[in-house]
């Protein structure tokens, strides 16, 4: 018996000129929604991030599924408007839940997420184990997504005119949404980002923009579950981000690397996955992981590497008057 082989052989031809030689038009539906996913919580990403709400945008991605349970067995649809209303009500009561801990106990902001999203989850773990043979959701397609599902959707049309599969366009409209926001309110963000004191004495509401930030956040989760799953989303929302705050200290040129780094996920992660015959989503976010691995290393500015050089020059420069005096 022949055995199989951890790692599949590479073939040039199978694993990067096949996909867009006979495959194209499915090939660039799973590269376009990995990219409009990975692009769009990159942006919110950012803001997060330099916000410290990463664990945040995790607690909501977890909360999503009894949200978008309830609203199923409430409406018995799986419509995109109940299940973004559940998923935004689900998101409102996790950061809801987190601040009231907070602000009326000891209770750190870390251990009120910890506490808030894992008895969520396990509601909506229950709720879907509980009416299993009710509720049309697949748990594991909730918490992992598959991008290979996607050219088969049902396709949206504008008039007689069929634009594509309908998670797609709605993710393009939503990534739309984040840029036009990103626009209008960049001067808003970037100040109580930076310094909620001064966006305050400026007449600026804080509590607003987070509020905003979490609510809208909230949706790009819910329009991204279904293709990357609740769990992998989160990757989504930090890497682009933590990786582009990596390689500048500007934040308008950290969105444009975000948008970049995030076209290379979704091209080379669609690749591993052809590979490696595994889950897209999950190619894109080892592809993430590994680049975030190198930058962290290599950041002309901030990289292991030139920290340990500064390090070895501070070291000698101290030592240089004792060598002197010997």
């Amino acid at each position: 018996m022949q055995r199989e082989k951890l790692i599949p052989e590479f073939d040039w031809h199978t694993v990067l000129v096949q996909p867009w030689s006979e495959y194209a038009s499915n090939s660039l539906w799973i590269v376009l929604m990995g990219f409009l996913v990975s692009g769009t919580c990159g942006l919110v990403g950012c803001f997060v991030i330099l916000r410290r709400m990463a664990l945040v945008g995790d607690a909501i991605s977890h909360s999503l599924l009894p949200g978008i349970t309830l609203a199923f067995l409430l409406t018995h649809s799986r419509d995109t408007l109940p299940m973004m209303i559940g998923a935004i009500a689900a998101g409102a009561l996790t950061v809801a839940l987190i601040e009231a801990i907070r602000f009326s106990s000891r209770i750190k902001a870390d251990a009120a997420i910890g506490i808030v999203f894992s008895s969520l989850f396990a509601v909506g773990v229950i709720l879907i184990s509980v009416f299993a043979d009710k509720v049309d959701l697949d748990a594991e397609c909730v918490l992992y997504g598959e991008l290979g599902f996607i050219p088969l959707q049902e396709v949206a049309y504008f008039g007689d005119q069929a634009i594509g599969p309908k998670p797609v366009v709605r993710m393009a409209v939503i990534a739309v949404i984040a840029i036009v926001l990103l626009i209008a309110f960049y001067k808003e963000m970037l100040v109580t980002s930076f310094d909620a004191g001064l966006a305050a004495s400026l007449g600026i509401s804080p509590a607003r923009y987070h509020y905003g930030l979490t609510l809208f956040l909230s949706i790009v989760i819910v329009s991204s579950f279904e293709s990357v799953g609740v769990v992998l989303v989160i990757a989504m929302i930090i890497f682009p981000g933590a990786t582009a705050l990596l390689l500048t200290d500007r934040l308008s040129t950290a969105l444009w690397i975000s948008t970049a780094l995030s076209a290379f996920y979704a091209i080379f992660g669609f690749h591993l996955a052809t590979w490696l015959n595994a889950s897209i989503a999950g190619g894109m976010t080892v592809i993430a992981g590994v680049l975030f691995g190198f930058v962290w290393m290599a950041s002309p500015n901030q990289g292991l590497i030139v920290q340990y050089r500064r390090r070895q020059s501070n070291n000698n420069e101290n030592l240089e008057p004792f060598n002197q005096e010997l």
